[in-house]
């Protein structure tokens, strides 16, 4: 099965598990750091002005800060104990953050902030709950997103790629780039490597690339020499 870390957008819940599918289907997993941030919004939105909203609103963002905080206590773990330690650390506190919120729910308006916020988590509730199937998932796509930034940042210069063939192009070149990034290669290096190799190697047969990809181990030193 294939895991998904995304946001709470909706076009990405048709990606939805598909035991029909080739790969078993796409399980999304939620973030953590939106739901969060959407109890930061509401508190900018009532300040002062009502109390008892801000009290209501401090309660759920506290619910979102435990289960980080317990991310960070277990982030040195090997990802089958995390998975053990969430069930029985992390479980508890998001059963009953999803609890807190039913019954707050009903007591706010929908469209604020508070309310919104109390909404997102519901309707996210299986996909922000995914994140404990596995210990190698993470419970926010924060990573991801600083990933895309380079080039969203970048797309302000060079505006649109001009034709569908040079947007595939690109997406290539970023994914091999910003995963080499995190598997800690030189981009510089792998790349000058890739392009060095590949035109001597049969570029149609999936296992003689495997031997190119960042989490390869078969890649020489002077690929993985941060500069």
């Amino acid at each position: 099965m294939l895991f998904r870390s995304t946001d709470g957008y909706a076009g990405y819940h048709k990606l939805t598990e598909n035991p029909e599918s080739e790969n078993g289907g796409i399980t999304l997993v939620g973030c953590w750091a939106h739901a969060r941030r959407k109890y930061d919004e509401a508190l900018k939105a009532v300040g002062a002005k009502n109390a008892a909203a801000a009290v209501t609103i401090y309660q759920g963002r506290e619910y979102c800060n435990q289960l980080f905080k317990i991310e960070e206590e277990i982030k040195s773990f090997p990802p089958e104990e995390r998975t053990k330690l969430r069930e029985k650390k992390a479980r508890p506190v998001m059963e009953a953050y999803f609890a807190w919120a039913e019954r707050n729910e009903p007591t706010v308006l929908p469209k604020s902030k508070l309310g919104e916020a109390l909404g997102y988590s519901l309707k996210q509730r299986r996909h922000l709950g995914n994140y404990l199937l596995d210990g190698r998932l993470e419970i926010s796509n924060n990573r991801a997103e600083r990933s895309i930034k380079p080039f969203v940042s970048g797309r302000k210069n060079w505006l649109f790629s001009n034709t569908p063939k040079g947007a595939d192009a690109s997406a290539v070149i970023y994914s091999l780039i910003e995963t080499a990034k995190e598997k800690d290669l030189n981009p510089f290096s792998y790349l000058q490597y890739l392009f060095e190799q590949l035109p001597n190697v049969d570029i149609q047969n999936p296992e003689i690339l495997k031997k190119y990809l960042p989490w390869s181990k078969e890649l020489p030193q002077i690929c993985r020499n941060l500069q």
